[in-house]
């Protein structure tokens, strides 16, 4: 009886295994696979912050100090007229002012805030130059391939020497220390798979069209110089985020992918969305993908300065067990509603505009789901300076967004009003060398 208990145990704890395994597109969760979770685990340890209002505080500075040093107004009078670069936020004005962007790309790696303001990506690499867009062979990618670049042991700032669509025959496995910098270039990943980053951390993702993803297949795949193996098939996402931190994902259009437009799951942590341009989608963003997995909660994600346009219907974002901070975002359009979640994750909205769709039963900001009012209104859901417009109402619960830091850093976002000027460039930028983008 003892040998089948012992047995039975074996058993369950190898369909544990499996069972995640499966959840993450893996059909043989091997040793090397065994030993990234492990990593990737450590990382989000790591990477966590025990105090993330100090994050969104600290955010919110960043962008009061940038308003003050910085006139908008006068400085879109002189765009009008052919004068200096307009940059509208201080991430942006980090780099896009400057004309010689394209000479020194790795800037860029210093203007990340938020919860993935540590994220230097291929930083610390060479310059690779993707001049192939093809995707014909995933266990051996051709060199001057994207697929090739991905996959190196060390780190790279991955440009691209034209314009290109790559068509992904199978998901983009990425590999840690990575940067693709599409500026310069109209790259477009579409009407193919996805980009994955899984159990990886520090990667930026900056100035990419991602559109018309659809599932991969499966099939055998290289997933580092030294490892492929059989992947099953993946979700359809433009880019799925899987227990990986230090994730920096800047001005990327994206719109039509078959299921979210960027998921994060699995405790990955550390992230910020920012400057993107979102249109034609149903599910948008996830952040933490199952009401029983309690590790999401050490997720910490910033989504600041995107505009959510038109054809989107729900989940800008849809969040479970983590923190969220929504700052200085455009909302222009939803059919269903624009903020959702379940199982009690902390939600911090702040000067962003919320412009509610004609249907009167969608003028709700907000989505409770698998919770009575009872239970959910001591969850942390707070809006802050938002610009509620066309019948828009967010739906607050729990405690004032509150923080240990010194009074003289606890300074307010942008208010909603600002919103249109400080998104007013979200999306792919189209940069040219020698000139600001």
């Amino acid at each position: 009886m003892e040998a089948f208990n012992h047995r039975l145990v074996i058993f369950l704890f190898a369909s544990a295994i499996l069972i995640k395994a499966l959840e993450a597109n893996i059909a043989v969760f091997d040793e090397v696979w065994q030993k990234r979770a492990e990593e990737a685990k450590k990382a989000a340890n790591e990477a966590y912050n025990p105090d993330p209002e100090n994050v969104a505080k600290d955010f919110n500075r960043r962008i009061h100090e940038d308003s003050e040093t910085n006139s908008t107004r006068r400085n879109l009078r002189k765009a009008r007229k052919g004068g200096p670069c307009l940059a509208t936020n201080p991430i942006d004005r980090c780099w896009r002012c400057r004309t010689d962007w394209a000479t020194d790309r790795k800037r860029l790696a210093g203007c990340a805030l938020g919860f993935g303001r540590r994220t230097t990506g291929g930083k610390d690499g060479k310059l690779y130059v993707v001049t192939n867009p093809s995707d014909s062979d995933t266990v051996n990618p051709q060199p001057g391939t994207l697929r090739y670049a991905v996959i190196q042991p060390y780190p790279l700032w991955i440009i691209f020497a034209h314009d290109m669509v790559i068509r992904l025959s199978q998901e983009l496995m990425m590999t840690d220390n990575k940067t693709i910098d599409a500026r310069g270039a109209n790259v477009r990943i579409c009407n193919g798979a996805q980009i994955t980053i899984q159990f990886v951390k520090n990667v930026i993702i900056h100035g990419l069209h991602i559109h018309d993803i659809q599932p991969g297949n499966g099939g055998m795949i290289r997933d580092s110089v030294d490892h492929f193996g059989y992947r099953t098939r993946s979700d359809g996402d433009g880019i799925s985020i899987y227990g990986s931190t230090n994730i920096w994902i800047d001005h990327l259009s994206m719109s039509k992918c078959y299921d979210g437009l960027i998921d994060a799951i699995q405790a990955s942590t550390a992230i910020t969305i920012s400057n993107c341009h979102f249109t034609n989608h149903n599910e948008v963003m996830l952040f933490g993908g199952s009401d029983s997995y309690s590790g999401d909660e050490k997720m910490q994600i910033t989504v600041a300065f995107n505009h959510f346009g038109r054809g989107l219907t729900q989940r800008m974002p849809r969040c479970r067990w983590g923190f969220i901070h929504v700052v200085n975002n455009d909302y222009t359009h939803w059919l269903m509603y624009a903020i959702g979640g379940s199982q009690h994750p902390t939600i911090i909205s702040q000067g962003n505009r919320f412009i509610a769709p004609h249907n009167p039963a969608c003028k709700e900001v907000t989505k409770r789901d698998y919770a009575p009012e009872s239970v959910w209104k001591s969850w942390n859901w707070r809006s802050e300076g938002d610009l509620l417009l066309n019948g828009a109402f967010f739906v607050q619960s729990g405690s004032p967004f509150t923080t240990r830091m010194n009074k003289k850093d606890v300074i307010k976002a942008k208010p909603g009003t600002f919103v249109t000027r400080l998104t007013r460039f979200a999306g792919s930028l189209d940069c040219v060398p020698n000139k600001p983008c």
